[in-house]
C-alpha cells in the first residue's frame, strides 16, 4: 500500500504502510464519495475500524482555537493511552505512548487535508510503532481524525 503526497507536507506518507495501517487507509479510501478528497465523518464505522486494527482512536477536531479531543479509543496494546485521556482535549493532558507528537501530526493532517504518518523508534525501552491520522469531513470542515497505531 503506497500513499503519495507532496514531499514538503509534514508527516507525509511516502512508503508502504504496515499491514494493519494499510488496511485502515484502504477502508478510509473506500468511504470516498464521488470527487471528494476525504470521506465524510458520518460514514466512519467504529466497529469496522476495530476489526481492521486493534489500536484505533477518533479525534474530534474543533476550530477557533484549533483543538483536538480524544472522543473514542481502543488501545489494548497501550491501555493508558485511552484510559487516561478519553474524552479530554489533548492539549490539556500529558500524552502517553503511543501518542507522542500527536498534536503536531493532527495539525498537519487538518491543514493538508490528507493522511499522515508518524513513526516512533524509541532509544532504549519501549516498543516501536507507526501511527496514521486520516481526516474526515463534516459541518463544512475537517471535524474528525481517524487514528490507528501498529506496533512492531
Amino acid at each position: 500500500m503506497t500513499m503519495t503526497t507532496r514531499a514538503a507536507t509534514p508527516f507525509a506518507i511516502e512508503r508502504p504502510l504496515p499491514t494493519r495501517l494499510g488496511a485502515v487507509l484502504d477502508y478510509w479510501r473506500s468511504l470516498l464519495r464521488g470527487e471528494a478528497q476525504i470521506p465524510f465523518s458520518d460514514d466512519v464505522d467504529w466497529t469496522r475500524l476495530e476489526a481492521l486494527c486493534p489500536d484505533v482512536f477518533l479525534l474530534g477536531v474543533f476550530d477557533k482555537p484549533e483543538r483536538f479531543r480524544l472522543d473514542m479509543a481502543a488501545t489494548p496494546h497501550a491501555p493508558s493511552a485511552a484510559g487516561e485521556i478519553a474524552g479530554r482535549f489533548i492539549d490539556e493532558v500529558e500524552l502517553p505512548s503511543p501518542l507522542e507528537f500527536l498534536r503536531a501530526q493532527a495539525d498537519a493532517a487538518v491543514e493538508s487535508m490528507a493522511p499522515t504518518i508518524y513513526q516512533h523508534r524509541p532509544r532504549g525501552g519501549g516498543p516501536a510503532y507507526a501511527r496514521v491520522l486520516l481526516p474526515a469531513w463534516g459541518a463544512g470542515k475537517v471535524n474528525l481524525l481517524i487514528g490507528a497505531v501498529e506496533f512492531f
